[in-house]
Order: C-alpha cells, then sequence, then structure tokens
C-alpha cells in the first residue's frame, strides 16, 4: 500500500510561482516513476511532468521552459516548481506514482492562477 500526500497549492497571480510537494510511504522500493498531473475543469486529466528514480524527466509541451519537476530519494518525496504561471495552468494537480504494474493517487490539490 502506498499513499501519497499533496501540498503547496494555492491562488498565484499571473506570473508568479508556487511550489507543489508529494510524500510518498508505504511499500515504497526499488524503480519507479513519480510524476504530476492535473484535470481542468471539463478537460481530460493529463500529464504534467515525471521524473523516475534515476531522475530522467519528462515534460508537456505547454509547461517546458516553465516548470521544474524533482525529487528527493531518501525522503521519497517529488517537487514541482511552477514559475510564469499562466491562467491556463489553473488546474487540480494530482501526484502519482507508477511502480512495476501499481498506479497511486494523490488526492490532489488545487493551483489557480488569477489574470
Amino acid at each position: 500500500q502506498v499513499q501519497l500526500v499533496e501540498s503547496g497549492g494555492g491562488l498565484v497571480q499571473a506570473g508568479g510561482s508556487l511550489r507543489l510537494s508529494c510524500a510518498a510511504s508505504g511499500a515504497i522500493f526499488g524503480i519507479n516513476v513519480m510524476g504530476w498531473y492535473r484535470q481542468a475543469p471539463g478537460k481530460q486529466r493529463e500529464l504534467v511532468a515525471a521524473i523516475t528514480t534515476r531522475g530522467s524527466t519528462n515534460y508537456a509541451d505547454s509547461v517546458k521552459g516553465r516548470f521544474t519537476i524533482s525529487r528527493d530519494n531518501a525522503k521519497n518525496t517529488v517537487y514541482l516548481q511552477m514559475n510564469s504561471l499562466k491562467p491556463d495552468d489553473t488546474a487540480v494537480y494530482y501526484c502519482n506514482l507508477v511502480r512495476a504494474t501499481n498506479d497511486y493517487w494523490g488526492q490532489g490539490t488545487q493551483v489557480t492562477v488569477s489574470s
């Protein structure tokens, strides 16, 4: 069993920054991929960024150059630094962990960017 707890969401003006954190606990060992997804009202959930245990990263085109994903393997925590935020970034952001064939999700944290 794996639990994911997100923090760091909130309300920010366009051009501002936020940092999301996701702490994983439970049966975590070996290679895994941690990432962030987001879902805006009326839209499908989409990948924002992901990072492997070894540090390889993948970003959605819409956030490249603005968002940075990182992780602390010792703390089983993944971070998402979001800079130059835009109103289109408004969504519920979900933490995700994939290990072997198992897929785990956090409860989500709201990010709202005002224009």
